[in-house]
């Protein structure tokens, strides 16, 4: 087998050394990054070409070798013209050798093919795959080999690494000869270890420590508990990024004349790791001045939109609360019928009183529609999917609002990495093509967890689910839980677009246990099915129906229970349509930071089955951020509150219809731990938990960053917890079953139970894990509670 071996020479060219004795026997030299002719004879330079001949030639036709040269039979022997033709015919990156020689009035063209690439292989390549690699370079199976083209696809590679953090890695082409001028091309990888950050430092910051500077920038010193992060490699890209980053950082809090005039990452000697360093000129931090409006809209007064502005007079000045002033005052005018508005800020600087005034300048744009959307990156989601979630046409006013409105339910949906959407010039002044490119994800999970939770109690947990099934956006899935107290398989089918409408229809098929022995001395087991369907009237109201089928089964019921109890023993068959009004104005569906959401729904059980009631409920949730006082996005409140009742018709009421208080809905009691209890039995102090018909809520919790680096995942909160639960009494009918026909006592007091306490969350590589500690609580006789509250799930 010929063997001939790729190399890179101290002055970056290619070598090709021939260890193919055939080779040389056919007197083919080695080329040397250049073309060279052999010697040609010394011979008269006048007389005509009568012929040209063509030899050494395999698979490349005479006559394309003949349509190169700049000579034909016929021509003279002009040495200036022959010489260029061999240059052509080099160039066109056919031929290892070519020799141009004249034998009378014939000119003898003799080539050496280049070899075609049978196949290309890598080897020793862990951290990029091959598909990844093959992607990169420019060599091709059945495409003609060129040694220049193997030094292009060598440094090609590198920069492949490079992007992945690894600058020592050493790549080798080396190249083995086949018959009939075929060659197989393999690139020998060594890959070295990750190139990491050991070190930031910053140049010319004043105002801010080093260690503040540290948590602003993206990319992080490498430490040992970063090895499942890639923050701490590094990578040229981030590195512009945190540049943005932090000249971003230094407007919001007031340096609006900063400046980061430089970033610079410097090589160890031992290219392991970089240094970088970032130099910042930070200018004087100003105060505002005066912040007005300047409308020159037709019937449009300036002042109606000051409440639109984040930002008054005597604040320091923040970049980011004039961009969120200029969406607000833009949100605000195009709702109230100008498209085609235009708001710039205008800043004037005092130096010496060392202030800024601003102007909100409103004026009419340019009229500008939407001549089409393109979509790229989509190679398995279909177009239709990704364009039903842009709230504008093709033909409509661009409305920069409604661009960043679809461009968050894109990344809503959860099928992408990220979403990039940009504008270019149409086909006509006034008209614009809004480019559309994602980068998918994985969207498929086989999973198989577990973990602890305080409700549940130790559990394990498999699942199989397609959130995107075969690009349409059907959400598809079956998934079982074991644990100790709580046990469930589930099997749900969702499609957001039934039929390509504005419907969403659905379905699931379930199976649950609970064990409910610690509160209520029984255990409860449900088998049935929903159907499911919703629209959406507009952006933020929608309306959703559920028709449910459950048979439920009260059993092992401990001999001690209270006669309430006993009475729900056995089968009970559930048949209930209920509703949901839903108005949302959060910023995200998937990680709200600002807005509220508010749910009315109302449950009617009695379309047959043992259930008779009316069950209604009211909830809501308000997300206000603290960015403006904090300047981190992580801090906010959240304030909650709901309210239920339940309306039995008169056939015998079910205890596990009921609202139950505690756990989820009130830290700090046990789940269904607070409210009305029957009195104490000899084995449960405090009695059964019996839930009741009328509820009502409220939450009111801080979110905070906790003092450490944001590289953990940790997140800290403090919150109060108020809610009651009661009317909780049975018709007299039932009592006539008890032993001697009298109810036995209830504990009912509907009194506020409060819970306040703090909590942590971890985001980790292996699940999230809550902890809650609930120290301050309000309670009353007989109920439970839960000063620690702990949840852990994992999924591998």
């Amino acid at each position: 087998m010929t063997s001939i071996r790729v190399a890179l020479l101290a002055a970056s060219c290619l070598s090709i050394v021939v260890t193919d004795p055939a080779w040389a026997q056919q007197g083919v030299q080695p080329t040397r990054g250049r073309p060279s002719a052999r010697p040609v004879a010394a011979r008269p330079t006048s007389g005509t070409i009568q012929a040209i001949k063509v030899e050494g030639n395999q698979r490349i036709e005479e006559g394309t070798i003949r349509s190169y040269m700049l000579v034909q039979p016929g021509d003279p022997f002009d040495p200036d013209r022959i010489d260029r033709s061999l240059k052509t015919l080099y160039a066109t990156g056919l031929f290892q050798d070519v020799t141009l020689t004249r034998q009378g009035d014939t000119l003898v063209v003799k080539v050496v093919e280049n070899p075609i690439v049978n196949r290309i292989a890598f080897e020793g390549n862990h951290k990029l795959t091959d598909e990844q690699l093959r992607a990169e370079i420019r060599l091709r199976s059945r495409a003609v080999f060129t040694p220049a083209l193997a030094q292009s696809d060598r440094q090609r590679i590198l920069n492949a690494y490079a992007k992945k953090g690894r600058y020592n890695v050493q790549v080798e082409p080396q190249i083995i000869r086949l018959d009939q001028n075929r060659v197989d091309v393999v690139f020998d990888i060594h890959e070295g270890e990750s190139t990491l950050i050991s070190r930031i430092a910053f140049v010319g910051n004043h105002a801010f420590s080093e260690d503040r500077l540290k948590e602003v920038v993206s990319s992080r010193q490498g430490v040992w508990w970063r090895f499942l992060s890639t923050s701490d490699t590094y990578d040229p890209e981030r590195l512009n990024f945190d540049k943005e980053l932090l000249r971003r950082f230094y407007l919001k809090h007031g340096y609006a004349d900063v400046e980061i005039t430089g970033a610079t990452a410097e090589l160890s000697p031992e290219r392991d790791s970089f240094f970088i360093t970032f130099t910042i000129d930070e200018g004087e931090r100003y105060r505002v001045g005066k912040v007005s409006v300047n409308s020159t809209l037709r019937n449009l007064n300036g002042d109606s939109v000051l409440p639109d502005i984040e930002i008054s007079a005597g604040d320091w000045y923040d970049g980011d609360a004039v961009e969120r002033s200029v969406q607000a005052i833009t949100d605000d005018l195009q709702g109230r019928g100008f498209p085609f508005v235009e708001v710039k800020p205008r800043i004037s600087r005092n130096k010496e009183a060392r202030t800024v005034d601003l102007v909100f300048d409103v004026g009419e744009g340019p009229r500008v529609y939407v001549e089409r959307i393109d979509i790229t990156g989509n190679t398995r989601t279909e177009d239709k999917v990704i364009r039903r979630e842009f709230r504008l046409a093709e033909g409509d006013a661009l409305n920069a609002s409604a661009v960043r409105r679809s461009r968050q339910r894109l990344q809503d949906l959860g099928y992408f990495n990220s979403v990039q959407i940009t504008n270019s010039p149409g086909s006509a002044p006034d008209k614009v093509i809004i480019n559309t490119n994602v980068d998918e994800k994985a969207t498929g999970e086989l999973t198989l967890g577990g973990g602890y939770s305080t409700d549940a109690g130790f559990l394990i947990n498999a699942g199989l689910r397609e959130r995107n099934l075969l690009g349409t956006g059907i959400d598809a899935g079956v998934n079982g839980v074991l644990a100790q107290r709580r046990s469930a398989i589930d099997l749900s089918v969702t499609d957001p677009y039934f039929l390509d409408r504005n419907l969403v229809a659905g379905f699931d098929l379930f199976a649950l246990q609970t064990n409910l022995l610690d509160v209520s001395q029984y255990q409860e087991r449900r088998y049935g099915g929903a159907l499911r369907v919703g629209y959406a009237f507009n952006d933020h109201l929608r309306q959703s129906w559920a028709y449910t089928l459950v048979d439920r089964d009260v059993y092992d019921i401990a001999t001690t229970a209270s006669f309430y109890i006993q009475d729900q023993a056995g089968w009970t068959l559930l048949s209930q349509l209920g509703t949901t009004l839903t108005l949302d104005y959060r910023d995200s569906t998937v990680d709200p930071h600002s807005g509220y959401v508010v749910r009315a729904g109302t449950d009617v059980a009695g379309l047959g089955g043992d259930a008779n009631f009316v069950r209604m409920k009211l909830d809501g949730t308000y997300f206000y951020p603290l960015d403006r006082w904090t300047g981190n996005s992580d801090w906010g409140i959240a304030i909650s509150a709901g309210a239920g009742y339940l309306y039995n018709e008169g056939k015998q009421e079910q205890i596990i219809d009921r609202f139950f208080l505690g756990g989820d809905n009130l830290r700090g009691f046990q789940a269904g731990g607070a409210g009305p209890h029957t009195a104490n039995t000899p084995t449960v102090l405090g009695g059964d938990s019996i839930g009741g018909r009328f509820i009502w809520t409220q939450s009111t919790e801080l979110r905070f960053p906790l003092p450490i680096s944001a590289d953990f995942g940790l997140s800290g909160r403090a919150f109060v917890d108020v809610g009651a639960l009661s009317q909780a009494s049975f018709e007299s009918g039932s009592c006539t079953r008890a032993p001697g026909g009298v109810c036995p006592p209830i504990y009912d007091n509907a009194a506020p139970r409060v819970g306040a306490g703090v909590g942590v969350s971890w985001r980790t590589p292996f699940g999230l894990i809550n902890i809650d500690l609930t120290p301050f609580v309000v309670k009353y006789k007989y109920d439970q509670t839960q000063i620690f509250r702990f949840g852990f799930g994992t999924r591998f």
